[in-house]
């Protein structure tokens, strides 16, 4: 049998971005609240019953979550523009270097209707 485990955390951060339409606000500072959703699929270990502790899952989206909580997302190193589609993918490699069963990555701006899904299987 193969399971999907889920865990949900947000951030909050600010950024600009160059863009061709609404370009005026996007090219000034602002801000967003974004909500991450990331899913690690597998088989439960028969000594534990799980297909990964949601403790150590929990652990490495804070570390994962604090690179991006509160900052300037444009002076983040490696992630680009800050785009939801950049930021399901620094989220994904970050979390796949110590959760290798990572297969999926949502991100998505509730307020705005905004979301995007990263697919790593």
């Amino acid at each position: 049998m193969r399971y999907e485990v889920s865990q949900k955390f947000y951030f909050e951060a600010a950024h600009t971005l160059n863009r061709e339409i609404d370009s005026e606000g996007s090219r000034r500072i602002h801000g967003h609240t974004y909500h991450a959703e990331v899913t690690l699929r597998g088989s439960p270990s028969p000594d534990s019953g799980m297909v990964v502790d949601v403790g150590i899952v929990r652990r490495e989206i804070d570390r994962v979550r604090n690179m991006l909580d509160h900052r300037f997302l444009d002076e983040i190193v490696d992630l680009g523009p800050a785009t939801l589609e950049n930021l399901c993918a620094f989220i994904g490699k970050r979390l796949g270097e110590s959760l290798p069963n990572i297969v999926r990555v949502h991100v998505k701006r509730p307020a705005s209707g905004d979301s995007c899904t990263l697919y790593l299987d």
